[in-house]
């Protein structure tokens, strides 16, 4: 009768074990709140951080638009990544992130680009700027 007891606490300590890996496993797929991605873009810096970036590339191919907006930000500062930015930041926007908007307006009249946009999509400056004007853009 012992023997069958400690087989089955030890069965049962390997499923809980399990189950709970599996809640974890869970929980990291799950797309953060804004301020940890926003802390995560932070710990990029200057000098980049391979695995902050690639976490933020996961969130934003996941669909969240303050990871897009993030990352777009970080790729401001490369002249080959310009384009990408852009995407990230239409993404970002058209998700309803204000200041996703801003920056994309802002890298329009920066480049004098007007009616096109990255990756052949549609850029509309006015657009942006009407539906930002008339609060269909919330902070995140």
């Amino acid at each position: 009768m012992e023997l069958f007891n400690k087989s089955g606490v030890l069965v049962s300590s390997v499923l809980v074990l399990i189950g709970a890996l599996i809640a974890c496993q869970a929980q990291e797929d799950a797309i953060p709140s804004s301020s940890v991605i926003e802390a995560a873009a932070m710990q990029i810096g200057p000098n980049g951080q391979p695995a902050a970036e690639r976490r933020l590339q996961e969130w934003a191919d996941q669909g969240s638009p303050v990871a897009q907006r993030e990352l777009a930000l970080r790729y401001l500062s490369n002249p080959s990544k310009r384009r990408e930015a852009m995407a990230l930041f239409e993404r970002a926007a058209s998700a309803g992130d204000a200041q996703a908007a801003v920056g994309l307006v802002g890298m329009a009249h920066e480049t004098g680009v007007a009616s096109s946009g990255s990756a052949g999509t549609t850029l509309n400056t006015s657009r942006v700027l009407k539906e930002a004007a008339t609060a269909n853009y919330v902070a995140h």
